[in-house]
């Protein structure tokens, strides 16, 4: 098991120059805003100076101002499984791509990115439609501050 997680590692920090490059949305924000609707039990965006920009004052998933680009894992404050963290250490970036996958399956795509079949996640909740996390992915992209 660790053999197999730390190829995945290796490749995980081996694509993040270019997952860290990648921040092009291809959803629509606006459509992406009202999908959000349906992560704002669990999920808030607000910046760095305190200001709420979407959602309530969830906080049963973590803070997504800024994850467009930002390390798995890695909102300050908030506990993530051991596979989120460990993804994260290992390379994992939140691009397009492995969002939209994630918040598709969250427990399936960390098994299969860590290649850990007991690999989990908090989040239990799964978006139906591609183009909704499309679109999730292009509005929580564009209330981050570049």
């Amino acid at each position: 098991m660790k053999l197999k997680l730390g190829i995945v590692a290796a490749g995980l920090l081996a694509a993040a120059p270019v997952f860290a490059d990648s921040h092009g949305a291809t959803g629509d924000a606006a459509a992406g805003e009202k999908a959000f609707r349906q992560c704002v039990a669990c999920h808030v965006v607000v910046n760095e100076a305190g200001d709420t920009l979407a959602g309530k004052k969830a906080k049963t998933g973590p803070n997504l101002y800024g994850i467009a680009g930002r390390a798995a894992g890695a909102q300050e404050g908030f506990k993530y499984s051991k596979s989120m963290v460990a993804a994260g250490e290992a390379g994992l970036v939140w691009t397009e791509e492995s969002f939209v996958a994630f918040v598709k399956d969250p427990g399936g795509y960390m098994k299969e990115a860590s290649g850990d079949s007991k690999a989990r996640s908090n989040m239990s909740f799964k978006v139906r439609k591609e183009g909704d996390a499309e679109n999730l992915y292009a509005y929580l992209a564009s209330l981050s501050a570049e």
